[in-house]
């Protein structure tokens, strides 16, 4: 009855925001401090108390601070984790999918996914676990420069699987990040699933350092917030043309491919749309894509969200009906899951 009470509190609460009702133009004029988003009434706080109640339940009394702003990120010096404004409230997850087609963090678990993600890059800034000699031994030096356009490994077992795009590949610290988040997962059986992996021993290492430091005090206990969403006067609108300008000069290498499946929707206005439909025929297309090639299921799920959204993006519709249209998503997959694959010719085995 109380979460009942306290879940109808917070629906409340998120309706008293007049932008609410607003349209995309008026809402896009809007300054992000003009929005006046209260954290913890947000669609996030539950999520942040699941990540404070995973922590407390690995013996760890390190508890990082929150703050709302533009995206996710935790800043180094400051061991806290700044989250979007657009999952905080459902009017701006809409206006997310609608600008960008996708919302990074747009369901719970996928928020719970990234939290965890950034806890660990806050421990590690909290303890300075980075300057250990034994974390540089297993992870490396984190002194190294973030490459401009990594080229991931999508068959290597020496790093963890557990945000998209192979992420545990681009840098020391955020190899250490994923490791700690798989870690991290209430019943993971990381053990067993990674048990022929040689990323298990670092699994095995963020085991025995959170064992180490989980009762000890933080070195750093800065709680400052870095680029807050209450300070910031730009409009949303200027956030969105810059952040559309910035995905634009990304590559769209798979557009040709996709239009073989897909049309605008002006050229058939009543057809389903393309995103819709794969994500309809999702549990097939998984099923179907993993047996046929044996491939691990992070390379296909990756391979559906690359389609899925760009297809928003786009406003793509079936080009055919449903049945020739399975067909041709279908192929266009395996077409995609091919190409990460082309880098190294292992397949990524289960």
């Amino acid at each position: 009855m109380a979460a009942t009470r306290r879940a109808r509190t917070n629906k409340k609460k998120r309706q008293d925001y007049r932008w609410a009702e607003y349209d995309d133009d008026a809402l896009l004029k809007l300054r992000f401090s003009g929005l006046r988003l209260r954290l913890r009434d947000s669609l996030v706080w539950p999520e942040v108390e699941r990540l404070h109640e995973e922590l407390d339940q690995r013996g760890i009394r390190f508890r990082p601070h929150v703050w709302l702003s533009e995206e996710w990120f935790s800043p180094d010096g400051t061991p806290g984790i700044a989250i979007p404004f657009f999952v905080a409230h459902p009017r701006l997850r809409q206006l997310e999918r609608s600008m960008m087609g996708d919302v990074e963090g747009g369901s719970s678990k996928w928020r719970l996914r990234i939290l965890r993600h950034e806890a660990g890059h806050a421990i590690d800034t909290a303890y300075g676990l980075r300057r250990r000699a034994d974390w540089r031994r297993v992870f490396g030096p984190a002194s190294a420069p973030y490459p401009q356009d990594y080229s991931p490994r999508p068959s290597s077992r020496r790093h963890v699987l557990h945000l998209g795009h192979w992420y545990a590949q681009s840098h020391s610290t955020e190899d250490f990040a994923e490791t700690f988040a798989v870690w991290l997962q209430p019943k993971a059986r990381w053990r067993r699933d990674y048990a022929d992996w040689p990323a298990l021993r670092k699994l095995e290492y963020v085991d025995a350092l959170m064992q180490d430091i989980a009762r000890q005090a933080p070195k750093r206990r800065d709680r400052s917030v870095i680029e807050p969403l209450a300070e910031n006067d730009r409009t949303l609108g200027a956030h969105y043309r810059r952040k559309q300008g910035w995905y634009r000069r990304s590559e769209r290498r798979y557009d040709k491919w996709m239009a073989r499946a897909f049309v605008t929707r002006p050229s058939r206005p009543k057809a389903v749309a393309a995103s819709r439909f794969v994500r309809e025929i999702e549990p097939q297309l998984r099923r179907l894509l993993v047996r046929r090639a044996r491939l691990h299921p992070y390379v296909v799920d990756h391979a559906i969200a690359t389609v899925v959204q760009r297809a928003r993006q786009l406003d793509l519709v079936l080009r055919t009906p449903r049945r020739e249209a399975k067909r041709r998503v279908v192929r266009l997959h395996e077409r995609i899951v091919l190409d990460v694959l082309q880098r190294n010719r292992e397949n990524y085995a289960l």
